[in-house]
């Protein structure tokens, strides 16, 4: 019998999930970081620089940025460990990881890269202070895998940040769906060329853990005072938690 996962909302084998989500962000790769200004009317730099601030980063500490995308969190984090700090940015999405690397490399900013699966991290244990995971969380197979590689590679005393769209304030959620079903796929129609791909990122939010759900999952997971912050009226939401 194979084993299924989400897709959105299609059920699909999950030997087929990675395959997928990477032809999403191959797709929409060229215009993510318009797309991302568009779609939240600049408020996803807002959220960012929270999730950065509540890791509580300092000069000289190791840093992995997962999922980092096209590295705005990798961004933030250069300036706050400094030259004494290390910072890998990694990706499962090549065209993703090329474009952060290259904007880090304009801004004069020289790090390791490394595309991998958050499922199988190539790190040793115990090798950071903080990991960060912004959007990526919900594009996981097996997000409890991804947690618990990520609580393998932490240092005792080092925290996990996780920021990702979570269930917004129920009075909303009638106009936030018909902005995610009606106005996104449009938008990404329009400006990326895919209205699929972004559809799809509507559907994966809807099937997403909650708060209360996700930090249940973080404790689980082997997380200890785990705690989230809710942004934008639950639009997303940053969770936090230690390895102790």
């Amino acid at each position: 019998m194979t084993d299924t996962t989400h897709f959105g909302f299609q059920t699909i084998a999950e030997r087929e999930k990675t395959a997928k989500v990477a032809g999403v962000f191959d797709s929409i790769a060229p215009r993510y970081d318009l797309m991302n200004d568009l779609m939240s009317a600049g408020m996803h730099r807002l959220w960012k620089r929270f999730a950065v601030d509540i890791a509580g980063v300092k000069s000289g500490e190791r840093v992995l940025d997962l999922a980092g995308g096209s590295a705005d969190l990798s961004s933030r984090f250069a300036r706050k460990i400094g030259p004494r700090g290390e910072l890998w940015l990694t990706d499962i999405n090549n065209a993703m990881l090329t474009r952060g690397r290259a904007r880090l490399l304009d801004e004069g900013v020289v790090i390791p890269v490394a595309q991998c699966d958050a499922e199988h991290l190539p790190f040793p244990a115990n090798r950071f202070d903080c990991i960060s995971i912004a959007f990526g969380l919900r594009n996981l197979t097996h997000k409890e895998q991804g947690l618990r590689e990520m609580l393998r590679v932490l240092r005792p005393g080092g925290r996990l940040v996780i920021l990702e769209f979570s269930k917004i304030w129920q009075p909303l959620q009638a106009l936030y769906d018909a902005y995610s079903f009606q106005v996104l796929p449009r938008l990404g129609k329009l400006v990326a060329k895919d209205a699929d791909s972004y559809r799809y990122l509507a559907e994966s939010i809807r099937m997403h853990p909650a708060q209360e759900d996700l930090k249940q999952l973080m404790e689980s997971a082997g997380f200890e005072r785990v705690e989230y912050f809710n942004l934008s009226a639950g639009v997303v939401a940053v969770h936090k938690g230690y390895k102790l």
